[in-house]
């Protein structure tokens, strides 16, 4: 396992609970890949990725190219020649002279169940869609967007309470046990296996504004999109010109205009929607926490008759 020398490119947390367990598995990584320092927090402190904390923890070098267009961009990691180049969310794109740097080429840990979501956004898109599983794709990678061939998957359910929040963690440690196993194997030669034509989707990155709650959608479908955008960016909606995140929801009976409130007491807020309502059961206003409706009600009273406003209002 030592004798294997990696590189390891990847940002956020998903990302650096597969360094973690590729290093608690005894292998050597001779550079981290990770995106500049970005601003954070209140005062927009310029903050190191999770995986650059992860890399400095253990003393190894770093490198936070802008892009790896260039010779000079890519000088590090042609100087650290690896064998295997391992990517986890690294939020870049690999041009042809990347993947061809490694001699064992660059795998890609990815949280689908491929050739279903490839893109940036896949736990999101898996819950918002209303998948019923989804799951962690070990890939080679080629020049195209999560379309290489397969060396490994495993696949899991997605629970009816699942949050983007909860499932990404479940993905993190599913992801990092089938990155190790790959790297155990891939010297040996790990058989690829082209992705199929059917069943190709994108999961597009998540955009602010579509957090937006439409009432006049189904109830399903909003109570799908309330879980799929937390924890980011909140899906939201707006109650007598008052900016409200919605954080918790389940669909209930209920006719009634779209937005329209139908019922307002300690177990949550019931909004009409195109179909069904929705019971609102953890609420948050702007410069507040989130809370439980009854605590929220408490600080803004809510009436029957009380109308969200639609998406285009």
């Amino acid at each position: 396992m030592s004798e294997l020398k990696l590189a390891f490119a990847g940002t956020p947390e998903f990302a650096a609970c597969a360094l973690r367990a590729i290093l608690d598995a005894g292998f050597r990584v001779a550079l981290v890949l990770t995106q500049p320092d970005r601003p954070a927090g209140r005062g927009m402190k310029l903050t190191p990725s999770p995986v650059k904390q992860v890399a400095l923890e253990h003393g190894i070098p770093v490198d936070q190219p802008e892009r790896l267009r260039t010779p000079e961009q890519r000088a590090a990691l042609a100087a650290a020649a690896p064998d295997v180049l391992v990517v986890a969310a690294y939020g870049l794109l690999l041009p042809p002279e990347v993947l061809a740097l490694p001699r064992l080429g660059c795998i890609n840990i990815h949280a689908s169940l491929l050739p279903r979501w490839r893109g940036a956004a896949p736990i999101h898109r898996a819950i918002e869609a209303g998948d019923a599983e989804t799951g962690i794709t070990i890939m080679q990678m080629d020049e195209g967007l999560d379309t290489g061939p397969m060396l490994l998957a495993k696949r899991i359910p997605i629970l009816p309470g699942d949050t983007t929040g909860s499932l990404h963690d479940r993905l993190a440690v599913l992801g990092a046990g089938l990155g190790v196993e790959a790297l155990r194997r891939l010297p040996d030669g790990l058989p690829a296996t082209p992705q199929p034509a059917e069943g190709v989707t994108y999961a597009a990155k998540i955009a602010k504004a579509e957090a937006a709650l439409d009432w006049r959608r189904p109830a399903v479908e909003l109570a799908r999109a309330v879980r799929a955008f937390d924890p980011f960016p909140g899906a939201h909606g707006t109650l007598r010109d008052t900016g409200v995140k919605v954080w918790r929801a389940e669909v209930v009976d209920g006719p009634g205009l779209p937005g329209e409130v139908l019922a307002a007491g300690a177990d949550g807020i019931v909004v009409a929607c195109g179909a069904d309502a929705l019971r609102l059961a953890e609420l948050q206003r702007a410069g507040s926490k989130r809370m439980a409706a009854r605590e929220f009600l408490a600080g803004f009273p809510v009436s029957v008759g009380d109308r969200f406003a639609l998406a285009a209002d």
